[in-house]
């Protein structure tokens, strides 16, 4: 039985892991630590593109475990079909609620309040007031209600928001209120002052936010984005601002990161971070805690937390 572990961390800054397996240390670099094939748990490296990523899972044909440190798997997914059968791919639920909440937060509220504007008068040395909308009263609709979601709306409550409406790919009802199908998007988005998307990047959420998404939300409502750049159609959303009938807080883009001469970066009424939602002083804590509590299951054979799939697995 293959007992590596490939980890981004190097495994003597990792408090708790178990004893058995050989622990060795890949963020991305050139050189493979050992051989892939004698790699059983593979942590993929954090914030890495997409083919750094998988390089290595087409050599993994022992691997038993892939465990992202991202709650999204998308960049992992163009190496699941070179791995064998009965690979659990796991994501990173638990890990970045916290600061994509905050950042979801100071995205909005950056956004409503015009501090970018002031910013950009103090490097002029302009005292620049006005009236500014405020977050209280207003409606807002998460779309993705996952547990980043839960966050988000948890860090919403004390703003004194009118509402919250929640939607997931399939109805349920939470202690807070209902969560609505994506079927019943269409409906509610004309109602939301402002709009969160938070939802993974599936075939079903490529593209959600297109031109008739867009067209659906009132006028002067606020589009934040802190799913995945591609859940937005770029062309539409530039469209829609350029005519200034909505604004929009980005912390991901379609294509990312962009180029300097992309039209979004001068599109009126847009703040752009980039891709920040997770990388803060609060991820390495959490991602230590996870790969402790996730390497002891496994040595352990006990269930692993968060798998997302199996590969081989029927999806019937």
């Amino acid at each position: 039985m293959t007992a590596d572990v490939w980890l981004p961390i190097p495994p003597e800054e990792i408090d708790g892991l178990p004893e058995g397996p050989a622990y060795r240390f890949w963020n991305g670099g050139e050189d493979f630590p050992a051989d892939p094939a004698d790699c059983a748990f593979y942590v993929v490296p954090y914030m890495k593109p997409s083919p750094l990523c998988v390089r290595p899972m087409a050599r993994m044909g022992n691997v038993r475990v892939v465990q992202t440190l991202s709650a999204g798997i998308d960049h992992v997914e163009p190496g699941l079909g070179h791995l064998p059968a009965g690979v659990r791919l796991c994501n990173a639920r638990g890990v970045h609620e916290a600061s994509t909440g905050e950042l979801t937060l100071a995205l909005i509220l950056a956004s409503l309040r015009g501090i970018p504007d002031f910013v950009r008068a103090q490097d002029r040395g302009e005292w620049l007031g006005g009236f500014r909308p405020a977050l209280a009263d207003k409606n807002v609709l998460i779309v993705g209600y996952g547990s980043i979601g839960e966050a988000i709306e948890d860090r919403l409550v004390p703003f004194e928001v009118a509402r919250v409406a929640r939607v997931a790919r399939s109805e349920r009802t939470t202690a807070r209120g209902p969560v609505h199908p994506l079927t019943e998007l269409p409906a509610l988005l004309p109602e939301a002052d402002v709009v969160i998307l938070s939802t993974p990047l599936t075939e079903t959420t490529r593209g959600l936010a297109g031109a008739d998404f867009l067209s659906r939300m009132k006028d002067g409502a606020l589009l934040v984005n802190v799913a995945r750049g591609p859940v937005v159609d770029t062309k539409a959303l530039l469209a829609e601002l350029e005519s200034g009938r909505i604004t929009a807080a980005l912390d991901v883009t379609d294509p990312e990161p962009l180029a300097r001469e992309h039209p979004l970066w001068r599109a009126p009424g847009v703040l752009i971070s980039p891709h920040v939602g997770g990388p803060t002083s609060a991820f390495l804590p959490r991602a230590k805690r996870l790969l402790v509590d996730q390497l002891n299951r496994y040595v352990n054979r006990e269930p692993l937390r968060n798998v997302i799939l199996t590969t081989g697995a029927s999806t019937d």
